[in-house]
């Protein structure tokens, strides 16, 4: 089955910058069959590990995360770009290539105890990932799991996520 939900990802060049392939995965989610299979497929992995919440980072994670969280029967919360949440908030930042960013988390978006799982379209490098995982554990949370649907293994961001359990559905 993931072999048909590769089929759907796109490959966009030199996007966002030159040398870099990005995976569309517009196409997915705009096909019914896909963006289900997606969604019963990352459930599959999440259903055991009985999470209270899918946090999910703007803007495809919040995209799959909702679905994923409605049918893991769970909450979901997001993490934005600095500036975009309207209470107060928590900060976790995360290397680039080319500088630093971060994610913000309101405050009590996770309570104490919580079981989280951090969700993402993409595992890249993993500076995002382990930034998800920093909220979490800031407020208190435990971090179940983490789910993607693509993973760029060449990239090696499982390295910064060791401890936890990874999970994706398409290896490049």
């Amino acid at each position: 089955m993931t072999a048909d939900l590769e089929s759907k990802i796109r490959d966009i060049p030199d996007f966002p910058k030159q040398g870099i392939v990005f995976k569309d995965i517009m196409p997915l989610l705009a096909d019914a069959e896909a963006f289900h299979a997606t969604i019963d497929l990352l459930a599959e992995f999440g259903e055991s590990r009985k999470p209270d919440l899918v946090l999910g980072a703007e803007a495809r994670g919040f995209m799959l995360g909702g679905a994923l969280a409605y049918k893991l029967g769970c909450g979901f919360v997001a993490a934005r770009k600095p500036g975009k949440l309207p209470w107060e908030t928590v900060s976790a930042e995360y290397a680039l290539e080319y500088g630093v960013d971060s994610l913000e988390l309101h405050a009590d978006a996770i309570r104490a105890g919580a079981r989280v799982l951090v969700h993402d379209d993409l595992l890249a490098t993993g500076g995002t990932a382990r930034a998800k995982v920093e909220l979490v554990e800031q407020l208190g949370g435990e971090v179940v799991g983490l789910a993607f649907v693509i993973e760029l293994a060449f990239l090696n961001g499982r390295e910064k996520l060791e401890g936890y359990d990874v999970h994706s559905l398409i290896q490049y």
